[in-house]
């Protein structure tokens, strides 16, 4: 019987100081790249807080009329760009001229009733030196009666009536004085052009021509339209938005950070914006504007009740607005609800945590007001021409 043959051993293979070498290099590029992390986090890292949860926002203004009417024509529509005083809705104006032209002849009417009062004053004060010279006479007349009377050259009869003429003239006398009393107090320190009924009806003239004006609706600022529910033939009332205008210039950043990164945010901060829309292509800057005064859910319509039933704690977000550079903003336009991600600068901590300035918005004074000179040239005009012609009349009357 034959021996089987030995088991050969295979003899080891590969290069265990190539692998130990190797294990070296890949160690070494991991203490590195972390080593070079690390400084990269010092000097840099550390100062930046940053979230993608932020979104583009901006005012919406709506366009409302501020008159009932009939809606005539629609001059804009949504996504196209007007600008300020661009007339966007025209209502129906039959009413508000018809209205101004009543207001008109009010205003004539009063200044003529006004002018009369002044005449009227000029008239009683003729009609009282007429009562005193009478009265003067009658005065005479008794007083040379008197000694007569008790001779018997005039009877008592004929006294008694020269001294009740006496009398009846010192009632007139009174009662004139009292009539420019009257008159002294409706027009004393006053004008026609100033008395209280003709600023009165003057104001009510420049109502109506203000409700004439609000028949056409313009834009209030410029930007892009958005929201158009104006439909020619509807019948609007007082009040009601027909569309609004987005001033895309004016936009903002709504950054929401979470609860533990705000305690290095401060306000006047600068900020590095980047949006989806743009990519990594457009980087725009900004500043902290200032922080929200509660989380978003603090502003929920339903906020969370935790002080009832089980409770888990969530990290809240803080709303942080981010104002851009207007110029940025300009040469690439945003657009509202669009993400973005925001790296705020933190280094700087001197700002305070809340804004104490009042910053100014999107502001939209009152449009310029062409027609205003020309409705105000319009009540001279009528206060004049009415005050000349009462008094011309009056003259006349005297003579």
């Amino acid at each position: 019987m034959t021996d089987s043959p030995a088991a050969v051993v295979p003899a080891p293979t590969g290069n265990p100081a190539g692998r130990r070498r190797a294990f070296l290099v890949f160690g070494a590029v991991l203490l590195v790249a972390a080593l070079a992390w690390a400084l990269c986090w010092f000097v840099g890292l550390r100062h930046y807080e940053s979230t993608d949860d932020a979104y583009v926002a901006g005012d919406v203004l709506q366009v409302t009329s501020a008159v009932a009417g009939t809606i005539v024509a629609v001059r804009a529509d949504d996504t196209q760009s007007v600008r300020r005083g661009d007339e966007l809705v025209v209502l129906d104006a039959s009413d508000a001229r018809i209205a101004v032209a009543a207001a008109e002849a009010e205003l004539a009417r009063t200044v003529r009733e006004v002018t009369a009062l002044y005449a009227q004053d000029a008239e009683r004060r003729a009609e009282l030196a007429e009562r005193e010279a009478a009265l003067a006479r009658a005065t005479r007349d008794l007083e040379r009666r008197q000694p007569l009377l008790a001779d018997g050259a005039v009877s008592s009869e004929d006294f008694n009536h020269a001294r009740d003429a006496v009398e009846e003239l010192r009632a007139a006398v009174t009662v004139v004085h009292a009539q420019r009393a009257t008159l002294a107090a409706q027009t004393q320190g006053t004008t026609a052009a100033s008395h209280p009924r003709v600023l009165a009806a003057a104001a009510g003239l420049r109502t109506a021509n203000l409700a004439l004006r609000r028949t056409r609706l313009l834009a209030p600022l410029s930007g892009v339209v958005a929201r158009r529910s104006a439909q020619i033939g509807e019948r609007v009332a007082a009040g009601a938005p027909l569309l609004a205008v987005v001033p895309l210039e004016a936009v903002w950043i709504d950054a929401n950070f979470k609860e533990v990164q705000l305690r290095r945010i401060r306000v006047g901060q600068t900020v590095t914006v980047q949006t989806d829309v743009y990519d990594s292509e457009v980087e725009f800057h900004g500043k902290v504007a200032g922080l929200a005064a509660g989380s978003g859910s603090a502003f929920a319509l339903l906020p969370a009740q935790n002080a009832s039933g089980n409770w888990i704690k969530i990290v809240q977000r803080v709303p942080v607005r981010i104002m851009l550079d207007p110029k940025e903003v300009r040469d690439h336009p945003l657009r509202l609800g669009l993400s973005a991600v925001v790296q705020v600068n933190v280094a700087d901590r001197s700002g305070p945590l809340v804004a104490g300035d009042v910053r100014g918005g999107v502001a939209a004074p009152s449009l310029d007001l062409p027609d205003e000179p020309a409705v105000e040239a319009r009540v001279h005009e009528i206060i004049q021409s009415n005050s000349r012609a009462t008094a011309v009349s009056g003259a006349r009357t005297h003579l």
